[in-house]
């Protein structure tokens, strides 16, 4: 009888135990193509968005405890975005941030702060905009081996309603297609002229 209370208990334990969630971007790595919907002046009752496209590439680092993700794309009137995101996981908490940074400005953002659950990322934090105190949250959803998708929202009413402001949907680039870009580019690199010094 007290072996079977033992084992109740320490399956109850275990089953109570937090989720590692260290390699929840493991989908991630590779390359992606990117779709970008962009709204201007969030906040503002604007419904003006911006369309753009471009390349998302994720590499894991420390053994998938972190990930850097690295996002150009081009728009309509020659619109050029970099930005840059370091995912970094937190064993203590079993949360994962997410620091992200436009290459306009070259600084860090205030991370998001979340975890995975169901196949579902969700990340807040709250911050200043425009003079404003807001709440921040970031979702992934719709993941599957070869898809994604990212979106943005602002509240600036204590998170009773959020405004999207950001999508972004990755289509998997194969790894065919990857390979061969890569042995392209390589090909153009060695038959372009070198001048002598």
């Amino acid at each position: 009888m007290r072996l079977a209370a033992c084992i109740l208990a320490c399956g109850l334990a275990i089953a109570s135990a937090p989720r590692d969630g260290q390699h929840d971007f493991d989908f991630e790595v590779g390359t992606w193509k990117t779709h970008l919907k962009r709204r201007l002046r969030p906040l503002t009752g604007s419904n003006t968005w911006v369309e753009m496209d471009g390349t998302t590439v994720c590499r894991k680092v420390w053994n998938g405890r972190a990930n850097i993700l690295e996002l150009e794309a081009d728009g309509p009137g020659g619109q050029h975005f970099q930005g840059m995101s370091l995912r970094l996981y937190n064993p203590q908490a079993h949360q994962w941030s997410l620091n992200f940074s436009n290459a306009a400005d070259g600084t860090l953002a205030t991370p998001t702060i979340g975890q995975f659950k169901d196949g579902r990322g969700e990340f807040y934090d709250q911050e200043t905009y425009n003079g404003r105190a807001i709440l921040v949250r970031f979702v992934i959803s719709e993941i599957t081996a070869n898809s994604a998708r990212f979106e943005q929202a602002f509240s600036d009413d204590g998170g009773k309603t959020w405004e999207v402001n950001w999508i972004a949907t990755d289509t998997r680039v194969s790894a065919a297609a990857d390979a061969a870009s890569a042995a392209a580019g390589a090909a153009s690199a060695s038959a372009a002229p070198t001048s002598s010094p």
